[in-house]
């Protein structure tokens, strides 16, 4: 009987642990092709703008809020958030050729350079801790090192 049980118990363990074994400890990030893809447009057209012949920072600030708020898992958000923590830099450093009006309540609100300043730490701190192995981490750090001079 011992010798029974023993054979049953091997037997079971032999058919359950493979199943155990090819189970994968980190599941993926399941992304959603149609929000991937809209935000990859997002991005290409936030590329465009923020371009050395456009320089238009605003642009790049209103698509980057759009996409950050409706998909904050999009695959290449270390690039966006880059270009964000750039383009809000640049803006408050009074760079680009998109102006801006102070004397606009909403512009005034959203665009003072103490709250960009503050906005381009943020962005490119993310991009340092949450994405140690982006090939933007060298270029935020010397920005913020910049930000935090002045």
């Amino acid at each position: 009987m011992n010798k029974f049980l023993v054979a049953f118990v091997f037997l079971i363990l032999l058919t359950v642990t493979p199943a155990f074994a090819q189970r994968n400890p980190t599941p993926a990030i399941a992304r959603d092709p149609i929000l991937e893809a809209d935000a990859k447009h997002n991005l290409d057209v936030a590329k465009q703008a923020f371009a050395p012949l456009k320089r238009a920072y605003k642009q790049v600030l209103l698509r980057f809020e759009e996409t950050y708020a409706a998909y904050p898992e999009f695959s290449q958000m270390d690039e966006f958030l880059y270009l964000a923590g750039m383009s809000s830099y640049y803006l408050a450093e009074g760079k680009g050729k998109q102006k801006i009006d102070l004397r606009s309540e909403k512009e005034k609100e959203k665009f003072a350079p103490e709250k960009l300043r503050s906005d381009a730490v943020a962005y490119l701190s993310t991009v340092v801790d949450k994405y140690p192995e982006s090939k933007f981490v060298v270029e935020a750090q010397k920005t913020l090192s910049k930000i935090k001079g002045s």
